[in-house]
């Protein structure tokens, strides 16, 4: 008889969960996000039950395996806590971070680099299994290279002094019509800072071909592998990307790679995109 599994990958804002019956896909779903940082066990609980376990599929798998933002340590038991209690059913419940979740979609049972690039960024050495090495991504103001937040910041801080060609400078105050002022506003005074920053990527995208953009894009990226990747001495083992940064410019995060004598294994937008196969 097959094991009911269900898997999630969360982060603050959206988890997302697939129920497989086997290797088979019978059910997906999103609910509101579940950060131990933000949520005690039974605010997470209490998700649960209001966004989850509403549909009867999702209340009685065998096995639970949860990665996501902010579990970590001690907050990993909050997770499992919550789990455990809102589903009984189960009988094995793993909790782990995103960045292990990211892993496993990317690398299987296979040694590599395992990286995220979307909003923020980061990487961990992945040996039989665990990570076990991991540069800290120390955040958008610190660290996080490569991501959405630090391309948008970066992006931001050229036009507003001027340093980007005039009609880049057009077009980002033509489409987005925002003051000095009330830039000011969104990345000093209120939250979610990052998310505003990496806003801005669709516009790298669209100006993806303009000199002074290419050339911040793989600025930015060189500094991720030289600040993070290379930081494991493991040139011989492939590295993987998950995020939708990664996805959308893998083409310029390829180049850069291979500038710096580094092989670029898988590149996902979502880690579901490689669980929802079974």
């Amino acid at each position: 008889m097959n094991k009911l599994i269900l898997t999630a990958d969360s982060g603050s804002t959206k988890t997302d969960w697939l129920l497989h019956d086997g290797q088979q896909l019978t059910a997906r779903i999103s609910t509101q996000g579940i950060n131990p940082f933000m949520l005690d066990s039974k605010g997470i609980a209490q998700i649960l039950r209001d966004e989850l376990l509403t549909d009867e599929l999702f209340r009685m798998p065998d096995v639970v395996a949860f990665y996501g933002a902010g579990c970590r340590g001690e907050l990993c038991n909050v997770v499992e806590l919550a789990l455990r209690r809102a589903i009984p059913s189960a009988q094995e419940v793993t909790v782990g971070s995103d960045l292990l979740g990211a892993a496993i979609a990317l690398c299987g049972k296979r040694d590599g680099i395992a990286c995220i690039l979307g909003t923020g960024s980061n990487s961990g050495l992945y040996i039989k299994g665990e990570v076990v090495e991991n540069v800290s991504p120390l955040g958008y103001i610190l660290g996080d290279e490569g991501s959405g937040a630090v391309l948008g910041r970066r992006l931001i801080g050229d036009v507003l002094k001027g340093m980007m060609p005039a009609t880049i400078c057009r077009d980002f105050s033509e489409e987005y019509g925002l003051t000095v002022d009330e830039i000011i506003q969104r990345v000093y005074r209120e939250p979610l800072a990052n998310r505003f920053l990496a806003s801005f990527a669709p516009f790298l995208s669209r100006h993806r071909k303009e000199d002074a953009i290419h050339a911040l894009l793989t600025d930015e990226f060189a500094r991720f592998f030289r600040r993070n990747v290379m930081a494991y001495g493991r040139k011989d083992l492939p590295v993987s990307f998950v995020g939708s940064v990664a996805y959308f410019f893998q083409d310029e995060l390829k180049d850069v790679a291979k500038e710096l004598g580094l092989s670029v294994g898988r590149i996902l937008k979502n880690p579901l995109d490689a669980w929802g196969k079974g």
